[in-house]
């Protein structure tokens, strides 16, 4: 049976982060959490890397997650089918520049809560990971929060009220440049009325670490 990813009580929040085996994002029982949105993407399996790491499958055997987007290069048509078993219809996916044979669209927007998100898998971005240039990539879309990927090198920040966010490579699988030291990583986005919460997950030496970043729509 599925496992919530809210089903720790009182996380051990810790500065830095939070040490954790399960996804300790719930800080009371009766806390509601809004719209929880999963970021995930650059895969590479079995391309470049073999699998998710042990301690994100767990996690991600959840029924708690109401949307997943994806940066793309799932890889495989079993991933595909995995992130579409996790939320269906609600299941964005974009196209990666090595995702040859699937038919992805480009770029995806969803309307979540008080947010318009776009998705994008930003090798089409220049220069890759470029701030500016994905902010008039967001502008393009008419987006509140761009999700992006290609990078393998998960970052959230805001410039001039735009949220940039990047997940990672779930896999850690090495990026376009041949970086192999590459951290496992994906995040949770949780949005409640004008507010954004992200929670990176890490894989540091088989352990899950964790940490937080909020935003206010308009602060």
């Amino acid at each position: 049976s599925k496992k919530g990813l809210l089903s720790v009580h009182t996380p051990q929040w810790r500065r830095g982060g939070c040490r954790s085996t399960l996804l300790g994002v719930m800080t009371s029982t009766n806390m509601e959490f809004g719209s929880l949105v999963l970021l995930i993407g650059d895969f590479h399996t079995p391309q470049r890397k073999g699998d998710v790491p042990n301690c994100f499958r767990e996690l991600l055997n959840t029924d708690k997650i109401a949307m997943v987007l994806c940066t793309g290069n799932v890889g495989s048509k079993t991933t595909e089918a995995m992130l579409q078993g996790i939320a269906g219809e609600d299941c964005k996916i974009v196209a990666g520049d090595a995702d040859h044979g699937f038919d992805f669209p480009e770029t995806s927007v969803v309307s979540v809560g008080d947010f318009k998100v776009g998705v994008v898998h930003g090798h089409q971005i220049v220069p890759w990971g470029d701030q500016t240039a994905l902010v008039k990539c967001a502008g393009r879309l008419g987006v509140d929060i761009l999700v992006s990927g290609h990078t393998h090198k998960h970052s959230v920040s805001e410039v001039g009220g735009t949220f940039l966010v990047n997940p990672g490579s779930i896999t850690g699988a090495c990026n376009a440049l041949g970086d192999f030291d590459i951290v496992p990583s994906f995040i949770l986005m949780s949005l409640q009325g004008p507010n954004v919460t992200l929670y990176t997950y890490e894989e540091v030496n088989g352990e899950t670490q964790v940490s937080k970043n909020e935003f206010k729509k308009g602060g």
